[in-house]
């Protein structure tokens, strides 16, 4: 007997991952595995696990339908889970991250909780109920588990307690300038916001890990960035969402200096073609070209540094 096409009326994936899925030839497997792994709470283990994180990654839309990536850092216990469908977060607001204009009560939220010492991850998204300026809850829609593939590993030390800012303000570009280029082309790792607005479920708000050798994204002369998808967990969260938004969110770290380059713009899946045999290991591409682009220096309170091979 055939097994049965899932459809996005009854299938946990939205129409941009069942497509990308479709495209793999797994569609019907993850359809499977989709029943099993998303989750619309937080089991005990990832309860446990967001209390002792010193950051997070968040992920948001701004009024203009903007994606913005972003990483808050605060002492572990910042994050408590008070019951398995709820996440508080215990963050002031930020004024200048372009990611707090998305962080209103009712509005989606992506997050991702990651251990980059251990390479532990897991990703949520669901629903702000702010309950003040210092504080706010995600009420869960989705939650999940992430292997450790790609992340490159990491040990972290504060500089300065995480409430005090930054003395350095925000610069807003209109390009990107060598400082960012240079930032981008060392980059080992970086973060991704999307978002789709499936019918009948909602905003769902993405925010996801990418990581490989120094110089795995490729920068154009005009700015776009190339950045291929090698194998991984078939979800397809990410590109799903692109394929049929177009929209995203990227953010870069300087782990050594705490300075974030977050870029807001517009991006393409390019699933064959002669430029994904120029990219080792890749199994399609995709291309970001960023329409919004912001330097915020030493905004992280916390270092984080290389652990030596050994640990890998």
């Amino acid at each position: 007997m055939l097994s049965k096409i899932p459809t996005e009326a009854d299938s946990p994936w939205h129409a941009g991952e069942i497509a990308l899925q479709q495209q793999a030839g797994v569609a019907v497997r993850m359809d499977e595995i989709g029943r099993r792994v998303l989750r619309d709470h937080l089991i005990d283990q990832h309860r446990a696990f967001y209390t002792q994180l010193p950051f997070v990654v968040l992920g948001t839309v701004d009024d203009a339908g903007n994606a913005w990536a972003s990483l808050r850092a605060g002492q572990p216990g910042f994050l408590q889970s008070p019951d398995p469908h709820s996440l508080c977060v215990t963050l002031g607001r930020a004024p200048d991250d372009p990611a707090d204009m998305g962080m209103e009560d009712g509005q989606a939220i992506g997050l991702l909780g990651i251990e980059l010492q251990t390479r532990r991850r897991n990703r949520l998204n669901g629903t702000i109920r702010r309950e003040g300026p210092g504080r706010f809850e995600i009420e869960v829609g989705q939650s999940y588990g992430n292997c450790p593939r790609y992340i490159q590993p990491r040990d972290f030390a504060f500089t300065r307690a995480p409430s005090m800012p930054s003395s350095a303000g925000p610069a807003w570009l209109d390009h990107l300038d060598p400082p960012a280029r240079r930032l981008i082309g060392e980059a080992d790792t970086f973060f991704v916001a999307s978002y789709a607005d499936p019918e009948q479920k909602g905003r769902q708000v993405d925010v996801s890990h990418r990581g490989g050798a120094p110089g795995f994204v490729r920068i154009g002369e005009d700015g776009a960035l190339t950045i291929p998808d090698f194998a991984g967990n078939l979800f397809f969260n990410t590109l799903g969402n692109i394929l049929i938004n177009g929209r995203a969110g990227l953010v870069f770290a300087d782990f050594e200096t705490g300075e974030l380059l977050q870029l807001s713009g517009l991006a393409e899946v390019i699933p064959e073609g002669p430029e994904v045999a120029s990219f080792p290991g890749a199994e399609r591409l995709w291309r970001f070209t960023p329409r919004h682009i912001v330097r915020r220096p030493d905004v992280l309170p916390l270092r984080m540094h290389a652990l030596p091979a050994r640990h890998r």
